[in-house]
């Protein structure tokens, strides 16, 4: 038995050492992989949020110089409206 213990092959521990580290690269690359792509994609959601307050601050101005032309209407346009739905 003890035979058997002091012979085991050198050539397998390396094996085994060489699969374990083969094994760990791998699961490295993809979760470096995954990693990055996180961070490119939250770069772009930066970049989104950042263009979606441009827009906003666009929309509101948009907003703020129909209501002042809507205001200098004469009331008697706004009256037309109701005008054009139909009674049932």
């Amino acid at each position: 038995m003890n035979e058997l213990a002091a012979s085991s092959d050198p050539l397998f521990s390396y094996g085994v050492l060489a699969i374990i580290i083969i094994v760990a690269f791998i699961a490295w690359f993809f979760v470096n992989r995954a990693s990055v792509r996180a961070s490119e994609q939250i770069q772009l959601l930066n970049l989104l949020l950042e263009e979606q307050k441009k827009q906003n601050a666009l929309l509101r101005k948009l907003v703020e110089s129909q209501s002042d032309a809507q205001d200098k209407q004469d009331p008697e346009e706004k009256r037309d409206f109701i005008r054009m739905i139909p009674e049932r």
